[in-house]
């Protein structure tokens, strides 16, 4: 590609590891050109998080929890006050607890209902309200999400949930924050293999069954999914927003 996102400034929130959907997107978007900054959830990340940094040529890294609205608040403070405009947010971050995960449900417990809708969705609302004033030209937002949302898919369990109220999210961000000209969408990619879904049961059941019955015959590729986080950030998706867009190989169109 031809430098796509050059003269922009790109903040992704959620790289954990070299292995994750949201590197994936960053490494993309430095090919493309942008200026990248990266959030790390804890002093615990931190150290893996500053290699991928310094791999990458992220411009900075900032602390984000985003459990803790102290910290998406100190993030927001910190961009302002380096005098950073943000172009495009990547809101790769999602969790539920194992054991909710693990089992039907009916058992989910309120303590693990309630952290995976705020890990894996408010969390959006909180960094878009924060972030979005400094998106001065316009600009994007894009968050992760999954077929699970809409379909039954077994052992997704409470992170189904928490994927349709993060696309509901989606909706209702790109109809409110749309008079600022930012866009805001989702991408709803295949499985993946990611250290975030061996956590899910029988993953690899998963794997098998939409290489077999997907259009392409395939899984997905994370490059992909990076590309597509590409259109959405640059100016080619300048029309594009409140829609999740598939990136599955065509699972999402099949029925018996």
């Amino acid at each position: 590609m031809s430098k796509l996102m050059e003269g922009k400034t790109a903040i992704v929130l959620g790289v954990w590891n070299q292995w994750s959907i949201g590197y994936a997107i960053a490494q993309a978007y430095v090919r493309e050109g942008a200026t990248l900054l990266l959030t790390y959830q804890n002093e615990r990340a931190k150290p893996g998080v500053e290699d991928i940094g310094q791999q990458l040529g992220a411009a900075a890294l900032f602390p984000c929890d985003v459990q803790q609205q102290s910290d998406i608040d100190a993030l927001a403070a910190s961009l302002k006050g380096q005098g950073r405009k943000i172009d495009t947010v990547v809101h790769s971050i999602a969790s539920a607890n194992r054991d909710d995960l693990g089992q039907p449900f009916l058992n989910t417990s309120r303590e693990g209902f309630q952290f995976a809708l705020d890990v894996s969705a408010y969390s959006l609302v909180a960094v878009s309200n924060v972030l979005a004033p400094l998106m001065t030209d316009g600009g994007s937002i894009i968050t992760l999400t999954y077929l699970g949302s809409t379909r039954v898919v077994t052992n997704y369990n409470v992170m189904g949930v928490a994927k349709a109220a993060l696309e509901a999210s989606v909706r209702y961000l790109a109809s409110e924050l749309g008079a600022r000209k930012i866009r805001v969408n989702a991408i709803s990619a295949g499985p993946i293999k990611t250290i975030s879904a061996r956590g899910i049961k029988d993953f690899s059941k998963v794997l098998d069954f939409v290489a077999q019955h997907a259009p392409l015959r395939r899984n997905t590729d994370i490059a992909e999914v990076a590309d597509a986080a590409v259109f959405l950030g640059s100016d080619l998706g300048r029309g594009v927003t409140g829609n999740t867009i598939f990136v599955d190989a065509g699972f999402q169109i099949m029925g018996l």
